[in-house]
């Protein structure tokens, strides 16, 4: 026992002898400088240039599949090496979703550094799809490539739902501008119901919603892509106007619908044959009326979006914050919340608030009317589309809804003799 207090002993005082040899560091009187410690930090610069290199590597490998070979199996590759680098390894970000708010943001604030790898992660994937369609969805994207992994069934929406729902993406697109360029919040990083997965930890509400979403996309294909993804809407623009497109069969179709069952997304329309062949004043009629009705659906769009502009405004932290301040300044509350305690404890000045909050809101109502325009123009745009079906005599691809995967490539019994 003795020998043992008396070995703690020593490595105490051996430890005592050492801290005071490290600290203070000796000063020697020949005016030596001890050098600058230098820590090895990772090159972020090297990896934002490997996520451009990778990403333009996979949508390449895409579009030689599904445009030249007509094949799935490297579109499920690319999908495995997207979840497990961009989703996994990278965490998600800087993701081509995200990049929306930066880019409009840097258009109306001249003072906003874009950084070039946002840019071109925004960029890149429009111009694929405008020279190949949605080969970004096909299963470079981390967030269509884990839905894609997981999908063991397809059981088809109706049309109908599958049309209102269709426009949430255009909607969610709009407020994310909105609040992106009045300098509010990137609600799309906010939101984003797949970065806690990827993370392994985060808000456990968007966890859950992001599994949930996993869990729908195992019986129907894609349904953040489809009905949520503001980037998707976009690059659907794009890839109705592609260069090249994405073919079920490079020979004649013998409408055996058996790719209309397959396709994970309901991008397939199936044929159909104006049997009621109306007259040329009836159709005529028709679409007269839908012009008077779109001009009403934008102007109330743009009205009502207007009228709640203030109400929007307020996800602006300076909007809340002046709120805080006209109502102390009223009513003086002996307890403040840290929001104000800051802004008195900087000097703040009420006026130069007042001043910004007013601008805030000016800056609302003009970009919210534009906003509820654009939604009004996206609801009767819909609601004419469900109305107006076009002839056709063999199943056809929608290249605004196919996001690329080639499932349908080997369910076609014409591509199986080839």
């Amino acid at each position: 026992m003795k020998k043992l207090l008396f070995a703690c002993m020593s490595l105490l005082l051996l430890a005592e002898v050492s801290a005071q040899n490290r600290f203070p560091k000796p000063d020697f009187e020949s005016g030596y400088q001890y050098p600058d410690i230098q820590y090895l930090v990772p090159n972020e610069t090297l990896w934002v240039a490997i996520d451009i290199i990778l990403l333009v590597v996979l949508m390449s490998i895409v579009s030689w599949a599904v445009i030249k070979r007509q094949t799935r199996k490297p579109v499920i590759w690319v999908s495995l090496i997207s979840v497990a680098y961009f989703g996994f390894f990278r965490s998600g970000c800087v993701c081509s979703i995200g990049s929306i708010q930066n880019v409009s943001l840097a258009l109306v604030d001249n003072t906003y550094v874009l950084p070039i790898s946002v840019f071109l992660f925004f960029i890149l994937p429009i111009l694929f799809a405008f020279l190949f369609g949605r080969v970004f969805c096909a299963g470079v994207c981390p967030f269509g490539a884990l839905q894609e992994l997981v999908n063991l069934k397809n059981y088809r929406l109706p049309k109908a739902l599958a049309s209102v729902l269709g426009m949430i993406p255009w909607i969610y697109l709009i407020f994310a501008v909105l609040y992106a360029i009045t300098r509010s919040s990137f609600i799309i990083c906010r939101f984003d119901p797949f970065i806690g997965i990827f993370r392994l930890g985060g808000d456990i509400g968007l966890i859950i919603f992001g599994v949930l979403l996993l869990i729908a996309a195992i019986f129907t294909g894609r349904p953040f892509c489809r009905f949520i993804c503001p980037y998707g809407a976009l690059l659907s623009l794009f890839s109705r106007v592609s260069i090249w497109k994405v073919e079920l069969t490079k020979t004649p179709c013998i409408n055996c619908e058996l790719c209309h069952n397959a396709c994970p997304v309901d991008a397939i329309k199936p044929p159909y044959d104006n049997k009621v062949k109306e007259k040329r004043l009836q159709g005529v009629k028709r679409i007269v009326n839908y012009f008077l009705i779109l001009p009403l659906m934008v102007v109330a769009g743009a009205f009502l979006m207007r009228s709640a502009s203030s109400s929007l405004s307020r996800v602006n932290k300076d909007v809340r914050l002046y709120d805080m301040v006209i109502q102390q300044e009223a009513n003086p509350q002996d307890i403040l919340s840290l929001e104000l305690e800051a802004f008195y404890g900087q000097g703040g000045v009420v006026e130069e608030l007042t001043e910004k909050q007013e601008q805030i809101q000016a800056d609302f109502r003009f970009y919210s009317t534009i906003g509820g325009a654009l939604i009004g123009f996206v609801i009767g745009m819909t609601l004419i589309s469900l109305s107006v079906k076009r002839t056709h005599k063999v199943y056809e691809i929608d290249h605004a809804d196919c996001v690329a995967c080639g499932k349908c490539f080997s369910y076609c019994p014409q591509n199986q003799k080839q």
